[in-house]
């Protein structure tokens, strides 16, 4: 477990991060002066269809502003950020990589989301909250990366109350080999991937049951085409955050999902 996880870490390795950004930002807009999560959204959105797929599955889960958000697997903030500004709800995010909280923190403080929105690093199995702690929990394309899915999902039960919502979007094994490398692993050694099947059964092993439960893959599709036709309007992108490797890694993540290896699914799922 220990070597998986540093593989994983060193997959997500951020070392200058911060630095990227603020060079990159300062094209469009100079360091100090106030950033929107929209203009953010092509750079900090780590999965299929950002921002709208989170806000989508908040509102079917209900966020409000009273509601305490956790968001496993934060990345930079780009999700964590967005549900503050829309719904007006506290968020906390966790993630593994130190670099990410850092640039997190940066990009979060320039939204003038600080108080709403903070960040801590943290592994997924073994999260540094109480019991019970949380009203609903995020869990986007992370689940991947972890190859004891259980622990994983009981560990999200654990921190989540009573009745509180589990919203999942992760990608799900169907036929044939996954196409390598994809955003969330160079090869299969980072590479957990279960099946729909595989994944509800483990979910109601950790106690959920599902509220939501949906096959997200031909709205994937579409969207890739979209955004195969255009390019971002301020010329930011996910390439900042994750190297030049970014663009193979996403054509191979759309031709998986267009074989028919790989399925997208949204779940929201209750804590029983």
């Amino acid at each position: 477990m220990i070597d998986t996880t540093a593989k994983v870490l060193d997959h997500y390795n951020g070392a200058g991060i911060t630095e990227r950004l603020k060079s990159a930002l300062a094209v469009i807009i100079p360091d100090g002066q106030p950033l929107t999560v929209d203009e953010l959204a092509p750079l900090d959105q780590f999965h299929i269809r950002g921002m709208l797929a989170t806000n989508e599955l908040a509102s079917v889960a209900n966020v409000v502003p009273e509601t305490r958000v956790l968001d496993v697997g934060c990345g930079i903030g780009g999700p964590a950020r967005s549900l503050a500004a829309t719904f007006g709800c506290k968020v906390t995010g966790v993630d593994l990589s130190p670099a990410f909280i850092d640039a997190a923190n940066y990009l979060t403080q320039r939204c003038g989301l600080s108080n709403k929105v903070t960040f801590q690093v943290g592994n997924a199995l073994q999260l540094p909250f109480e019991d019970a702690g949380f009203d609903i929990i995020f869990l986007q394309h992370v689940a991947m990366n972890i190859p004891d899915r259980s622990a994983l999902y009981l560990e999200v039960a654990r921190v989540l109350r009573s009745g509180g919502r589990f919203v999942t979007y992760d990608l799900v094994l169907r036929e044939g080999d996954v196409e390598y490398p994809v955003p969330w692993a160079r090869d299969p050694s980072t590479s957990f991937l279960m099946t729909e099947n595989d994944t509800r059964l483990t979910l109601g092993q950790a106690g959920f049951t599902p509220v939501l439960w949906r096959d997200d893959t031909e709205t994937a599709l579409e969207w890739f085409k979209r955004m195969s036709a255009g390019t971002s309007p301020n010329g930011l992108n996910l390439g900042i955050v994750m190297g030049p490797k970014m663009r193979e890694t996403t054509d191979n993540l759309s031709r998986n999902l267009r074989d028919g290896r790989l399925g997208l699914l949204s779940a929201i799922l209750k804590r029983d």
